[in-house]
């Protein structure tokens, strides 16, 4: 039996969750999220505790098992508690400013990058240097989060870029001198 797969998903009472044939909908004070779920894998919904369980032990069931259980976990703790990704942007005249609800990046190149957040994600600079991308939807939060991080990926060699806050770059050294 999958060890993550067999853990119960505690649902707060702030959010609610419906349970269909082949989708699982969570709806929760930060938003709603929903998922098809694989026609492999069961959901039920125990007062307050949702388990999940599999059919056979097959190789592709056992993968969908803890998958499934993962998913639903991440949109019960997306739509009550959200998520969050900090981007730190490290650079002589490198800033970020909100205009609006987009970013307007300056980095480094000729015009200034503008991004525009997605349905559902919006972006805080608390500081010139540091980005926060927050939402419901980890996934998306990820994406948008990577996204703006490969506009100026981190450079091994002055270390100039955006990273995230707790991302180590490895400096290289430069060419010798003879």
């Amino acid at each position: 039996m999958s060890r993550v797969g067999k853990m119960p998903i505690e649902v707060p009472a702030s959010a609610t969750v419906v349970i269909e044939a082949d989708r699982v909908r969570v709806k929760g004070p930060k938003g709603e999220l929903e998922q098809r779920i694989s026609d492999r894998v069961r959901v039920v919904d125990e007062g307050g505790h949702i388990l999940v369980s599999r059919s056979t032990d097959e190789p592709y069931d056992r993968s969908m098992h803890g998958l499934t259980r993962t998913l639903i976990d991440n949109m019960v703790v997306g739509v009550t508690a959200g998520f969050e990704k900090v981007l730190e942007i490290q650079g002589v005249g490198y800033r970020a400013t909100l205009k609006g609800k987009a970013v307007e990046l300056q980095l480094g190149y000729s015009n200034p990058r503008l991004v525009e957040p997605p349905a559902g994600i919006e972006f805080e600079v608390p500081v010139p240097t540091r980005i926060i991308v927050k939402g419901c939807d980890k996934q998306l939060v990820g994406q948008v989060a990577a996204d703006i991080r490969s506009l100026r990926k981190p450079d091994p060699y002055k270390g100039k870029g955006i990273r995230y806050l707790d991302e180590y770059v490895r400096r290289k050294v430069g060419k010798a001198i003879k």
